[in-house]
């Protein structure tokens, strides 16, 4: 009995320890999109250390992938398309290895070469009249996983075609949530959220010991929310084509282009990637929503540990068999 009171002391503190934890946020605009990080710490020397190292590894990731710096080393590799391979850091070598595997995965319907198709579709609310069918099979015939040449030996990256371009779009911020949250771990940060535009990655709890609640937004009024997610060590990223879109003859145009046909993509409003990878869910979720629910369902039905739920054009929800998180649909 004697070692009771050393006990309930200890007790006491862990708790009065435990209330301290506090979140600390902060929001600014990084890659062009908002950026929100959280830090749950006790020190808020630490917290504040840890975000302002999230910034700054954002940015410099930023500047390894983008293609609108001059300076890039993804420039250099699209202004050498057709040209000769260009030697890159083992960084950016392995992000593009990466995502020639989702490629392969989605039978094309993930492809970081989309970017020749988007000089056509102005899908911004400007363009009023579509391509021509043969503008747009010319910029197809630029678009292509499979001529994206990589030399592991040299570690150079050379693209087959003059005229192709290497985009990050649906993958890049997935990268970034991954460095971010790997990089305040790495400082002793053990729970927080990072949220690139909408690319959500999460690790322990709020300081209440609560799970993160993220919501899905409704595809057809995209500042409601159709259904919430809770969540702990994992990450939610959704892709939708309710942000950027046109609407021409009646009928919209949402602004994820499928790379084998060189048209956006139809039959889907949005879809939501549930893994612990948000580079993964990053990708699969443009994938995914090119691949339609039937498709698209199937293939995250074979992937363990990837969750999936589509909502379609006429706002239907499905869910792949291996939905098990606390999945709540909004009765508001």
């Amino acid at each position: 009995m004697k070692n009771i009171p050393g006990l309930i002391l200890l007790l006491v503190f862990s708790l009065s320890t435990q209330a301290q934890r506090k979140a600390h946020t902060k929001v600014l605009l990084l890659m062009g999109s908002r950026f929100e990080v959280t830090a749950v710490s006790e020190s808020d020397t630490l917290a504040w250390r840890g975000i302002n190292a999230s910034i700054d590894e954002t940015r410099r990731i930023e500047r390894l992938i983008s293609e609108w710096d001059s300076t890039s080393q993804t420039t250099a590799i699209n202004r050498n398309a057709g040209i000769k391979p260009v030697k890159v850091d083992k960084e950016l070598f392995d992000l593009i290895g990466r995502s020639i595997k989702v490629s392969k995965l989605t039978d094309g319907a993930f492809d970081i070469s989309f970017a020749p198709l988007m000089k056509i579709w102005k899908l911004d609310g400007s363009m009023k009249e579509l391509p021509s069918p043969e503008k747009i099979e010319e910029a197809r015939t630029k678009v292509g996983y499979d001529k994206i040449v990589l030399d592991p030996a040299n570690q150079t990256v050379f693209l087959k075609e003059k005229g192709m371009k290497l985009g990050f779009g649906g993958i890049g911020q997935g990268y970034v949530g991954n460095r971010c949250k790997q990089r305040m771990r790495e400082m002793g940060i053990d729970a927080g959220l990072i949220n690139v535009s909408g690319d959500i990655v999460t690790w322990g709890q709020q300081p209440d010991g609560s799970n993160w609640r993220i919501g899905i937004a409704d595809p057809k009024k995209k500042d409601e929310v159709i259904s919430w997610l809770s969540v702990s060590n994992i990450s939610v990223v959704t892709s939708g084509g309710y942000e950027k879109f046109a609407m021409i003859n009646g009928r919209k145009y949402g602004h994820i282009l499928d790379p084998r046909t060189g048209y956006p993509s139809q039959g889907v409003g949005s879809v939501t990637i549930v893994s612990p990878d948000i580079e993964l869910s990053d990708a699969l979720a443009t994938g995914v929503f090119v691949l339609g629910v039937e498709k698209g369902l199937n293939l995250i039905n074979q992937l363990r540990g990837v969750e999936c739920l589509i909502v379609d054009d006429e706002n239907k929800l499905h869910n792949s068999k291996n939905m098990k998180l606390n999945f709540e649909e909004n009765k508001n």
